[in-house]
């Protein structure tokens, strides 16, 4: 364990680690503060990084599993201990740490009779597992034991969807939150208006990440999702000087995209999401899935590129040109140049 004495100043904001220590292989422990704040100021950060911390930052996990000998998720198998469903429970719980993008494949494959743990599931190298020794099952028969495995990284948590099965593969549920629980709280200091505050974060994660990495990973994300207001003043038309106090709302499409366009300022149609479009549902989704989430992104796509896409139709290319001709007066580009 570690711990340093707090010392505050009154002249500069510091942030330090004031205790940090390792309860086990899937549970670090840290506790920082920042100060010194004015008054008000601790809660607001506090709620903002707590909400980062368990929900901006990706994990690694198994969220499929796919075995001949499986006939159903709810099925036992003659010599194995477990049921399928508690290996399932089992694999759920396995701790990875990767610099994963997207999906991949994994495997077990053992003959009995064993204990099967972590450590014989077979990895790609860039990923590995925080314990080896995580439980999975026990093999009493001289049997083999060959499960396919896929491993995603993401953020928050998915809930398996019923009947969510892909070519005899099942669902695990995923929780690829790699920092467990964050608590916050305050210490006023001071008097009348001199009063400041320290802000005390204390951070759990699974071992994937240490506190402090989670801490860093959680600030960079929450500070990348400001950044686009950060050039709200260079989107907005420039008024005249004697319209200078009139307000305009953050984003001013009509006529100014077109303008934007010509211009080839494409770094103000990257700040332009297609989440502020009349896109249908099944339209949003598909574009989402196809990693397009601004105006930018879709520009840049053909109608044939379009077409292409999982579960797209003509008719859906027709209603984001329409959209589109309603909103800017632009089109896409009907081929690729």
């Amino acid at each position: 364990m570690v711990r340093e004495k707090i010392s505050v100043s009154t002249r500069t904001l510091q942030w330090k680690c004031v205790e940090s220590r390792t309860d086990s292989k899937c549970l670090y422990y840290g506790r920082f503060i920042l100060s010194p704040l004015m008054k008000g100021q601790a809660d607001t950060i506090g709620i903002a990084m707590r909400r980062a911390l368990l929900g901006e930052i990706e994990g690694t996990c198994i969220t499929r599993a796919k075995s001949e000998k499986i006939p159903h998720e709810y099925s036992t198998i003659v010599g194995i201990q477990e049921s399928v469903h508690e290996i399932f429970m089992n694999l759920k719980e396995i701790v990875l740490r990767s610099n994963l993008y997207g999906t991949c494949e994994a495997s077990i494959c053992v003959r009995g009779p064993r204990c099967v743990t972590a450590q014989d599931i077979i990895l790609p190298p860039y990923v590995e597992i925080v314990d080896n020794t995580q439980y999975i099952a026990s093999l009493t028969e001289p049997i083999d034991l060959c499960i396919g495995l896929q491993l995603e990284r993401n953020r928050g948590y998915r809930i398996k969807e019923p009947n969510n099965f892909q070519d005899g593969s099942y669902p695990i549920d995923a929780l690829f939150m790699p920092v467990r629980n964050v608590n916050h709280s305050i210490h006023a200091y001071g008097n009348g208006s001199e009063k400041h505050e320290i802000l005390f974060l204390e951070i759990w994660t699974n071992g994937s990440l240490t506190p402090k990495e989670a801490l860093y990973e959680a600030s960079r994300n929450l500070i990348d999702l400001f950044i686009p207001f950060l050039h709200a003043e260079e989107e907005n038309l420039h008024l005249e000087d004697n319209q200078d106090k009139v307000s305009l709302p953050l984003f001013t499409f009509h006529n100014r995209l077109t303008e934007l366009k010509k211009n080839k300022k494409k770094r103000a149609l990257k700040y332009i999401f297609i989440d502020q479009f009349e896109f249908p549902p099944r339209i949003y989704n598909c574009l989402k899935k196809s990693n397009i989430h601004t105006l930018l992104d879709l520009l840049n796509k053909s109608q044939e590129d379009l077409i292409q896409m999982e579960s797209f139709r003509m008719e859906d290319v027709k209603k984001i040109l329409d959209i589109l001709e309603k909103h800017f007066a632009i089109d896409l580009q009907k081929k690729k140049r």
